[in-house]
């Protein structure tokens, strides 16, 4: 057989199978979940795969046998009874009041020309045009409907910058899904797909008996590709490449599965290019996001290690859009960890991977600084700075960088806030270009605010805010005493290399360092 050709951006079921394009089998997860129900939903983040799956269980159901031949579900599929299909996809645009029910009005049209239907005499509400149209093909065919809806948040999650246009479109839908669930007697199966996880209440209460499938550990892998798919379909696209590389770069993603998927899109774009860079991230810059983590003062450190529960990660809400839920169904961090408390479940939510680490920092630091890639050129200066131990041009060039950060990023009254945000805006510098660290990292007698790992040295960084000038040599003498008398580099001398312990102290009028004083360990 010849070379298989990669199916980079191609989400046509029957244009893979048809055109020598690796396929990574999904069918035995779709023939469970036809198997177990009817009514479900499913979110993942953009370019995971969810189209892909969408039009393979269209193919599915109108019964495209030779399509099937050789993957799991052919033997376990009554190909003689093929079932119509209604596919709604929104994929337009929908930044004016009117738009979702003209797109809505013109798929329902095309179903009808597919399926030799007359358009109806009185054309009313895509919401009764569409009760209508899955009567008449029931009845047309002798076979209830399978009704397909992809991308049914994207009328809301473009428009959340208007609050009202958002609103409206969410009603909308609602009124639309409300219809599905009104018409069960016409209908055989339902699949919903998404980004975010919209509340029953706020979005399907008229579609309630939706079983939501995005958390559950059965279906983790029912999108993106996940290591055995890489080492075995894959197998060709992989020489010459690191794998280790390719897993701690892609790899991580993570539903409640045993295994971590890989982003289809990023991992296709690595065989395509032969070359690691933040594919997924970069196809789609999440301004939005940056701009409700600034609004809401979240320092950027905590993103690596949230603690959420069930409800902070699968509820989206115009009107209170939780960063949790916002970071995680976006895809910018996943659940690392998960445990039992009661009867609750807490998740830790992290970075699945590289490409995310590196890039959510990099376009955190470019906007919060405003200063583009300049922003990563002091971050490479600074960390050149420390690995030779040039302590005192070190701190002139982090005052250099943070004069550059926004006056809102100080809007804070506690000093440990303060404390933290420098902390953060230097997180910030070194996680943007792959700096080995740890954040309030303990000790047997607290916790160092930072422990810097690079060219083969530790750096304890020690963070204190002074209230004018005059109280700098004080703060200072405080802050290296603590740094000793609490061992905070003790855990670290096993590694012998050298360490260095490393007093900041900022001024809460100046606003930037004050002073700099390192010591041996």
């Amino acid at each position: 057989m010849s070379h298989r050709l990669l199916p980079t951006g191609i989400q046509h079921f029957r244009t893979i199978r048809e055109g020598n394009f690796y396929y990574v089998d999904k069918t035995d997860f779709i023939h469970q979940l036809v198997s177990e129900g009817r009514y479900y939903f499913l979110s993942r983040p953009r370019r995971f795969g969810k189209s892909l799956l969408v039009d393979t269980i269209k193919s599915l159901f109108e019964c495209h046998e030779s399509l099937f031949r050789g993957l799991a579900i052919y033997e376990h599929w009554d190909w003689s009874m093929p079932f119509p299909v209604v596919r709604l996809s929104f994929d337009g645009t929908y930044n004016t009041p009117g738009e979702i029910e003209e797109d809505v009005l013109a798929q329902l049209e095309s179903v009808e020309q597919n399926y030799g239907l007359d358009k109806p005499e009185t054309i009313g509400s895509g919401q009764v045009r569409l009760r209508i149209l899955l009567e008449r093909l029931h009845q047309a065919t002798g076979q209830r409907v399978v009704v397909l809806v992809d991308e049914y948040d994207k009328p809301i999650l473009d428009v959340l910058d208007k609050p009202d246009l958002a609103k409206a479109n969410r009603d909308h839908l609602r009124g639309l899904y409300g219809v599905i669930k009104g018409s069960a007697e016409h209908v055989r199966f339902v699949l919903v797909t998404g980004i975010s996880m919209f509340s029953k209440v706020s979005l399907f209460s008229g579609l309630n008996n939706l079983s939501d499938i995005s958390l559950d550990p059965r279906y983790a892998s029912i999108c993106g590709y996940t290591d055995n798919d890489i080492d075995t379909v894959f197998a060709p696209e992989l020489r010459e490449l690191d794998r280790d590389d390719i897993g701690r770069w892609y790899n991580g993603y993570n539903w409640r599965g045993e295994d971590g998927v890989y982003n289809p899109f990023a991992i296709l774009h690595l065989f395509r290019n032969r070359e690691f860079q933040p594919y997924w991230f970069e196809s789609s810059l999440p301004t939005f996001l940056f701009e409700v983590l600034v609004t809401r003062n979240i320092n950027p450190m905590t993103l690596e290690k949230r603690v959420a529960n069930m409800a902070l990660v699968s509820k989206f809400d115009i009107a209170n859009v939780s960063v949790d839920a916002l970071m995680f169904q976006a895809g910018y961090v996943t659940i690392v960890d998960e445990q039992r408390r009661g009867n609750r479940t807490l998740f830790t939510l992290s970075y699945p991977n590289l490409e995310v680490q590196l890039s959510v920092n990099q376009s955190l630091l470019e906007y919060v600084t405003d200063r583009g890639h300049e922003a990563e050129v002091y971050a490479e200066q600074l960390v050149g700075l420390l690995a030779k131990n040039r302590f005192e041009e070190f701190g002139k060039q982090l005052q250099a960088y943070l004069s550059g950060i926004p006056h809102q990023w100080y809007d804070v009254s506690e000093i440990e806030r303060f404390e933290a945000h420098y902390a953060s805006m230097l997180y910030l510098a070194f996680r943007a270009i792959e700096v080995n660290l740890v954040v309030e990292d303990p000790s047997s007698h607290g916790r160092a605010d930072m422990v810097v790992f690079h060219a083969g040295q530790v750096f304890v960084l020690e963070f204190k805010v002074a209230q004018g000038e005059n109280d700098v040599e004080i703060v200072m003498k405080n802050a290296t005493t603590q740094i000793q008398e609490r061992g905070y580099a003790d855990k670290y001398y096993n590694r012998k290399e050298p360490i260095h312990l490393i007093s900041l102290v900022f001024g809460r009028k100046k606003r930037n360092l004050l002073g700099i004083r390192t010591v041996a360990a």
